[in-house]
């Protein structure tokens, strides 16, 4: 057994560990952090099989920022886990029966293996290159336009999610720029003149005579 196959055996070991611990674990926390060890580990097994770009990826946008969202979540809701496995018992069954037929689906799609006529059709130049660059130059040269479009759809999600969570709160203070900058000293300082002398009141005064007589 070469270093590489060792390497591919570890990773997949580790991927199985993971996942069979993420729906078995009590603590919410717990499971959230075997995912991520889950997902590491398929990156690590996607460059073995020189997916270089599904490796980056996976780490990048679940790793990196998704499963650290459900982390941050999990963490600050403090789910209660009796609740939540009530019942796991009672569906585990049905669930099992789903995972060995998917299991299967996927032992079958991968002992045929994969017939890609679009690697054997590819100029020579183009496919001694990584699969990352390689990639990058097709998307840019012969899918310019569904890249563009497909840009465009998530800047509207994006706009979209912001303008629905844009609320006027009633205890929020906002600055506007445009009436600062109008201001004139006169809306903002006003001068009173105070008499430099201010003379005693009178009920002050005559308590003041008579506790001089007095003494």
């Amino acid at each position: 057994m070469d270093t590489l196959a060792l390497l591919f055996y570890t990773f997949a070991f580790v991927l199985v560990y993971a996942g069979f611990r993420v729906i078995t674990a009590k603590s919410p926390v717990t499971a959230v952090l075997h995912l991520v060890l889950a997902f590491a580990s398929a990156s690590c097994v996607w460059m073995l099989l020189q997916a270089e770009f599904l490796a980056i990826s996976l780490v990048l946008v679940y790793v990196g920022a998704v499963m650290v969202l459900f982390l941050f979540v999990v963490m600050m809701l403090d789910i209660n886990s009796d609740s939540v496995r009530q019942g796991f018992w009672k569906h585990f069954p049905a669930a099992g029966l789903i995972g060995v037929v998917i299991a299967l689906e996927m032992s079958f799609v991968l002992t045929r293996g994969f017939d890609l006529p679009v690697a054997k059709n590819m100029p020579p130049e183009v496919a001694a290159l990584p699969n990352a660059k390689a990639l990058g130059i097709d998307l840019y040269t012969n899918y310019l336009f569904p890249v563009q479009v497909a840009a465009v759809i998530l800047l509207v999600g994006i706009i979209a999610a912001i303008a629905l969570t844009l609320r006027k709160r009633k205890d929020a203070h906002f600055q506007k720029p445009a009436e600062q900058v109008r201001v004139k000293k006169a809306d903002r300082l006003r001068v009173h003149k105070v008499a430099a002398v201010v003379e005693a009141p009178a009920a002050e005064a005559d308590a003041n005579k008579q506790a001089g007589g007095q003494a």
